[in-house]
């Protein structure tokens, strides 16, 4: 992905755009190019996309946890003075998005999830141990998460494969999963009024529909949109689809 990372204050991020501010937060396996789509279209219609690099690999064993992300996200914010954005998180990147909304609720203008952990997850890296060496293995489980097995790239397959043969990374995702499972948040969403767009792809087996369906239950305002033969991560497997739904839905609620 060709553009510029800024570095400041200890944090990597990209920032493009003027306007409203929306919030990228990636996923446990994701990079900043999983959002490559969006950054080509917000920018361009009066929003100032903002992409920290999150650090899920490089913090303390001890504070790798969903709860310090949202610290890292809160103090990003602060770093760069955002004020009213609009979160919009992709599988724990959505999880982290919901647990900053609820702590820090007064703080945020909308919220996005798409493939979100927060009920319930079917974890990539869940029994990967004993084949993690396996590269056609690991491959077909990259594949899985889309749809259409060909959005993991070469590139992509090869992201995941260095990811869990690194013992320090897999050591903070295992962290990170019970983190997430720790932080179910099926209590907390019926607290959380704040508008809400739930974009899922329906054919996805990491977060399944009815994990959409239930976020839509519980969030008090909430809009749930669904994306056909789309997998776990719908503004990578079919950006412009995602992009018009989310541009719609921001103006429909005047974001």
């Amino acid at each position: 992905m060709n553009r510029n990372v800024e570095e400041s204050g200890g944090f990597r991020y990209l920032d493009m755009g003027t306007g409203q501010p929306i919030v990228l937060l990636h996923g446990l396996m994701g990079t900043l190019s999983n959002f490559a789509g969006v950054l080509d279209f917000f920018p361009q219609r009066d929003y100032r996309i903002l992409l920290p690099d999150l650090p899920f690999y490089n913090m303390p064993i001890k504070k790798t946890t969903v709860s310090s992300l949202c610290k890292f996200v809160y103090r990003f914010l602060e770093h760069l003075e955002v004020k009213d954005p609009v979160l919009l998180g992709n599988s724990l990147g959505g999880h982290i998005a919901l647990i900053f909304a609820r702590d820090y609720l007064k703080l945020v203008r909308g919220l996005v999830i798409t493939g979100s952990s927060g009920l319930y997850e079917n974890n990539i890296s869940r029994n990967t141990a004993p084949n993690r060496k396996n590269y056609q293995y690991i491959k077909s489980k990259a594949e899985e998460v889309f749809y259409d097995p060909k959005v993991a790239t070469k590139e992509i397959v090869d992201d995941v494969f260095a990811k869990v043969n690194d013992n320090k990374i897999v050591i903070r995702t295992i962290a990170l999963a019970k983190s997430a499972l720790r932080h179910n948040m099926s209590e907390d969403l019926k607290k959380m009024n704040v508008p809400t767009a739930i974009i899922w792809g329906r054919q996805d087996i990491v977060t399944p529909p009815e994990v959409a369906i239930e976020f839509n239950n519980l969030l008090p305002d909430a809009d749930l949109f669904w994306i056909d033969k789309c997998g776990h991560a719908p503004m990578m497997e079919h950006p412009q689809d995602f992009n018009l739904l989310l541009l719609n839905w921001l103006r429909k609620r005047d974001i």
